[in-house]
């Protein structure tokens, strides 16, 4: 489990950035995959997802994750849902106390956010589509909305595929370059024709663009750390059928 140091000092919040250890999936889902849109034991993902909520001092349906959809969508929360009644969207905000704002992952960039001072947290999956098309924005624009102020929220940025593990075709650029020619330093050159894409630099980018002082990213590479995370990636280049999720959340305790 990774945490923010600056969360870490704010009195009322909890959060973490788990990592694949301390569940009881097995194989390639080994051990603390959190998500139930994978193939898992269902059973094993739900024993997941209540040790990952007890770290944060809460019930298991306290704590809630969207059906992700690679979408700038947020919604508002302001109580628990059923697993079977998920929402299709990749933020989620709230200023009620006790739930816990979940993200899941296998590469694509989880980003956390609070205002202390007003009690509002966010939540957000931010891969390459859903970071493009404006979900960091809508997810502040969401906390706004409940009384945050954007210049007074934090940002966390969790664990996510590093810039030397992400490699990607030349037609990739193309509309990050569109947005701006500054993002051109977003991309390496690789073998070949190939690039390699700093997702961490550019959602720091777009949440700093955003009227965001203070954002803070993990030091992270989820494809070449295969012993403390699951990636997409590592799972295609292998071949396998699957890959487990893990988790990033935050809640409001008081």
């Amino acid at each position: 489990m990774l945490t923010i140091g600056p969360f870490n000092a704010v009195a009322g919040l909890r959060h973490a950035f788990f990592t694949r250890e301390g569940g009881v999936s097995q194989g390639i889902y080994a051990s603390l995959n959190c998500g139930p849109g994978s193939k898992d034991n269902p059973d094993d993902v739900a024993e997941n997802r209540r040790r990952a909520a007890a770290g944060l001092g809460l019930e298991a349906d306290r704590l809630l994750t969207c059906y992700q959809v690679h979408s700038p969508d947020v919604v508002t929360v302001a109580e628990s849902w059923g697993a079977t009644d998920r929402p299709k969207a990749d933020g989620l905000v709230t200023a009620t106390p006790g739930l816990a704002l979940g993200i899941l992952t296998a590469d694509c960039a989880p980003v956390l956010l609070a205002d202390a001072r007003t009690g509002v947290i966010g939540a957000a999956h931010a891969g390459w589509k859903g970071a493009l098309g404006g979900v960091l924005e809508a997810t502040v624009d969401a906390m706004e909305a409940l009384g945050a102020r954007r210049d007074a929220i934090i940002a966390g940025i969790g664990p996510c595929i590093a810039q030397r593990s992400y490699e990607v075709g030349p037609d990739f650029p193309a509309p990050f370059l569109a947005q701006g020619e500054e993002n051109r330093d977003l991309f390496r050159p690789g073998a070949g024709d190939r690039l390699h894409f700093d997702l961490k630099g550019y959602v720091a980018r777009r949440l700093h663009r955003a009227g965001l002082r203070q954002v803070q990213p993990l030091p992270c590479d989820t494809c070449s750390e295969e012993e403390r995370f699951f990636s997409y990636r590592r799972a295609c280049q292998r071949g396998e059928p699957d890959y487990g999720r893990q988790l990033s959340a935050i809640a409001l305790t008081a």
